[in-house]
């Protein structure tokens, strides 16, 4: 399947702006410091609550482990663009999620009256994930079928 007709499926054009607004949040949270602001609001958390069930990672394990779903969303590019009902599914969860995170750094912000880290991505987040949701709902996902390669 070449790039443009890829493009020209909305489903894949959504889900692809979305991983690539994720790459982008997870860059800004990187840069502006997130790790660190994360893992003291879980201590302090644990410390206040006698159980809080969030854990607290080393930067390398996180940023590992985001770079790993990053490249696992790109993967799953092509089960979007096949479609069916199980990829529609993950889809739409996924454009949820990815919201309540864009807003949670929005909100954070609000609450502690400054800027938290990854907020400044959000905004690019939550409009591509809207656009993943909008298409999870809307959108066309019959079952394509695979086609032989060369086949036209």
């Amino acid at each position: 399947m070449k790039c443009r007709s890829l493009f020209a499926n909305r489903n894949v054009l959504a889900w692809v702006l979305m991983i690539l607004s994720v790459a982008l949040h997870v860059f800004d949270e990187a840069m502006t410091g997130f790790l660190p602001f994360y893992n003291g609001s879980v201590t302090a958390l644990r410390e206040r609550l006698a159980f809080f069930p969030a854990p607290t990672f080393s930067f390398e394990l996180w940023l590992g482990g985001l770079i790993a779903a990053i490249l696992l969303g790109f993967g799953l590019t092509v089960f979007v663009a096949r479609g069916g009902k199980a990829i529609r599914w993950v889809v739409t969860i996924l454009g949820v999620i990815m919201i309540i995170n864009a807003l949670g750094h929005l909100s954070g912000s609000l609450y502690y009256g400054r800027v938290i880290p990854g907020a400044y991505s959000s905004p690019i987040l939550f409009l591509s994930a809207a656009y993943v949701l909008f298409r999870g709902i809307r959108g066309d996902w019959h079952l394509r079928e695979k086609r032989p390669p060369g086949a036209t």
